[in-house]
């Protein structure tokens, strides 16, 4: 989509010395979800924690496994660095198809998955952690390995992964009716 390639050229237009690194840096937290990962196993080693840390890795499981063993197999999307010529990528290349965002899938399934699982009382952590999805999703048009709809969608995946996860577990893993 036309409305797609000029955001992304923007966004190439505006990158600085300042926010490349800080943009590569957010896209490489995402890289293999392996933030997401340590995030869920530091949760399932605490016992207090352990609920939290089942519904964060199912919802992780689910979403990856939807996103990365389903949908990106599906629609297999060209990247737009490659489909743009103007484009220039500034992160590591990577090797799988553009439609879902990975990283944005993963960011967004493990960050709203812990945070409907917290109390109100620490629902600061959820912020945090969703602030920081979304700064590794933006990163993803930035650094120009994503079209917009792409993180849209792996966003968006994420979410409903998270929400449905939590409504099935939720009983039985947190004891909450």
């Amino acid at each position: 989509m036309a409305w797609e390639e000029a955001f992304l050229l923007f966004l190439q237009d505006i990158r600085t010395e300042f926010l490349n690194p800080i943009m590569r840096f957010f896209s490489f937290l995402g890289n293999s979800g392996w933030l997401w990962i340590v995030i869920c196993i530091l949760l399932l080693i605490y016992k207090p924690t352990r609920p939290i840390g089942i519904i964060a890795t199912v919802t992780l499981l689910v979403s990856a496994g939807i996103c990365n063993g389903l949908l990106k197999q599906i629609v297999n999307r060209t990247r737009p660095y490659d489909a743009i010529e103007e484009l220039r990528l500034i992160a590591k290349k990577p090797h799988d198809s553009s439609f879902p965002s990975g990283h944005s899938n993963a960011s967004f399934a493990v960050a709203c998955a812990i945070t409907w699982c917290l109390t109100k009382k620490r629902k600061w952590v959820g912020v945090i952690l969703i602030v920081i999805a979304a700064l590794i999703a933006f990163s993803r048009l930035y650094v120009g390995a994503h079209y917009p709809t792409d993180v849209i969608a792996g966003v968006l995946l994420g979410m409903m992964c998270s929400i449905v996860t939590y409504l099935i577990l939720r009983r039985k893993v947190l004891g909450w009716s």
